[in-house]
């Protein structure tokens, strides 16, 4: 690793302003070489593909994270100022989706809601799915082609689809229509959309919507121990979930459940076997595992950017004013590798005791479901290197097209 300037990113050290396109192929197949440069050079940068202040220092990260004057939620009448179409008709479905989206929500209407859907995912209600996660995981290592397989849609994809969808109660054989779903309505968050990606998400905000109506109307008749159940019969001081919440909750927990847990397998996967040697070094106890999946999260995480509105007039760094309704962008990838808070931070160390990561964000947002990713992390990796600890790449894998979401476009392994 160097701290020379990358020749694909322009930054200006008076301004502090950033020329780097997050769809440059050096960029997003390996963006911690910009992240070396930036540290040294700005933790705070304006990123003028974005069109906003950027932040990538740990504790500015943290802090941005935790401050209650940024929030998800656009303040009303204010535009947008991450370029987003302001004409959104077209995208009714998909806005009547996050309208009622805890992540979108803040205080009180967010509180309300999480606390709700929070008793699901409480790491005790979690620990009790081990034994399935372990099950699946094995019978979908007992289905590989002999000798090799690409393991994202033979491992990584259908595991937490179906965990997720055996939680919520819907059938586990939608898990391939439910990935189509999310995939189109995640687009929406990726730089440089176009129309047709819009439209795209707004229909499978519509069908996926649709589907799940239909399930709730079935639920309410038959009622299980499902998740979708329990969120029906759930009440908060006597106020219960909404129609429109409930959808909006099931969406976002099949999204959610799945998407970074995917592509933080595969970084996960990828990261190991850089390592050398025999995998299972990493697996040798429970403590063990679970530190080997801390640091495969601050390693290589799978979430790079994520966003916030101000809600007020706010100096967010040292000579960095942002005005109400202004985006800022939080680099959760580029804060898990600061020097100033980790050693060796391009160094992959399960055992160093300055662990910690915001690969999960912070604050009121921190993810809902992270005791379900962690626990799916530690059961699936351990078991597939135990199962195949001769387990070694077939060819170099690649980046997807994709800075936010870092995640693998293939991940072709040998046993």
């Amino acid at each position: 690793m160097t701290e020379l300037k990358p020749p694909y990113l322009a930054f200006d050290p008076a301004t502090r302003r950033l020329r780097l396109d997050p769809h440059e192929p050096a960029f997003f197949q390996n963006p911690y070489e910009a992240y070396i440069f930036l540290h040294g050079a700005s933790n705070a940068f304006f990123w003028e593909e974005f069109g906003f202040w950027c932040f990538g220092g740990f504790d500015d990260v943290n802090r941005l994270l935790r401050d209650r004057r940024f929030g998800r939620q656009n303040p009303a009448g204010i535009p947008d100022s991450r370029g987003i179409s302001q004409d959104r008709t077209h995208l009714s479905a998909f806005d009547g989706v996050e309208a009622n989206s805890m992540l979108e929500l803040e205080p009180p209407v967010h509180t309300r809601l999480r606390t709700l859907v929070n008793r699901a995912f409480v790491s005790r209600q979690v620990e009790r799915l081990r034994p399935s996660v372990e099950a699946l995981a094995n019978e979908l290592i007992d289905r590989f082609e002999p000798g090799g397989v690409d393991l994202l849609p033979a491992f990584a994809a259908p595991l937490p689809i179906t965990i997720i969808a055996e939680m919520l109660g819907v059938p586990v054989d939608m898990g391939p229509q439910l990935l189509d779903w999310s995939h189109r309505m995640v687009a929406m968050y990726m730089h440089g959309r176009t129309r047709e990606t819009e439209e795209t998400a707004n229909r499978a905000a519509r069908d996926f919507s649709d589907f799940l109506r239909g399930y709730l109307a079935e639920r309410r008749k038959r009622p299980g121990e499902d998740l979708l159940s329990l969120l029906i019969a759930a009440q908060e001081d006597g106020q219960k979930l909404s129609e429109d919440e409930l959808v909006s909750s099931a969406i976002l927990l099949l999204n959610a459940g799945h998407e970074a847990t995917v592509h933080q397998t595969g970084n996960a996967v990828r990261s190991i076997l850089a390592q050398g040697g025999d995998p299972r070094r990493f697996f040798t106890s429970p403590e063990a595992t679970a530190a080997t999946v801390e640091e495969c999260l601050r390693f290589d995480a799978p979430l790079h950017m994520f966003t916030r509105y101000a809600y007020e007039k706010i100096e967010a760094g040292p000579g960095i004013v942002v005005q109400p309704g202004e985006t800022i962008g939080l680099l959760l990838g580029m804060a898990n590798h600061d020097p100033v808070a980790f050693a060796e931070p391009f160094a992959f160390r399960p055992d160093r005791a300055d662990q910690k990561n915001v690969s999960f964000g912070a604050g009121i947002h921190f993810c809902i479901g992270a005791p379900l990713a962690r626990l799916e992390l530690q059961v699936s990796l351990k078991t597939l290197f135990d199962r195949l600890p001769q387990l070694h790449l077939a060819e170099q894998p690649r980046f997807r097209d994709t800075y936010h979401f870092h995640g693998l476009e293939t991940l072709a392994v040998r046993f």
